[in-house]
């Protein structure tokens, strides 16, 4: 009885299935990224979600998008983020749960580098978004997944869309 105990917990797998899941069942970057969205969102998040999901609904990212500048990108470092081509879905969640804790605090300064970090990350996605995701080297570094699913549960827009199309 114990040795068929530890054998079904040695074998569980605790990214891809719930507790409380059958067998059928399983626990998606889809349903971090809700839970992340069901947090108390800060406002710039939002708008900034808001802009990304119209500008992507009009021009589609087929204009040739910028990558990040070096400014940016030192930014990153100084906060020790990797670029979003070198991002792993799991980093990507930590990210954004510390970019929503200093955007809600008190601190004006990790306000400001929150929203600042969260604009890269955007820029970085409709970078490649563009690129068609040329520059990722790695189905390991997935967090740009993360990202986009994180802009759509927050954005009001992407809810409004879903309801109408849920109506019909």
């Amino acid at each position: 009885m114990l040795d068929e105990t530890i054998e079904t917990k040695s074998n569980f797998d605790i990214t891809s299935k719930s507790v409380f899941s059958s067998e059928d069942d399983t626990f998606t970057s889809r349903s971090i990224a809700a839970l992340l969205a069901k947090n108390s969102v800060p406002a710039s998040h939002k708008r900034i979600a808001d802009n990304y999901l119209i500008i992507k609904k009009i021009f589609k990212f087929q204009a040739c998008m910028s990558r990040i500048s070096k400014v940016e990108k030192a930014l990153l470092e100084k906060y020790d983020f990797n670029t979003l081509e070198f991002t792993t879905m799991k980093q990507m969640f930590n990210e954004l749960t510390l970019l929503q804790k200093w955007s809600s605090s008190d601190d004006k300064e990790a306000q400001e580098a929150a929203d600042s970090i969260f604009l890269i990350r955007v820029k970085e996605l409709k970078y490649l978004e563009s690129s068609s995701y040329a520059s990722i080297s790695n189905e390991i570094y997935n967090g740009f997944k993360a990202l986009q699913q994180y802009l759509k549960e927050i954005s009001r827009y992407q809810t409004v869309q879903s309801m109408r199309v849920f109506c019909k």
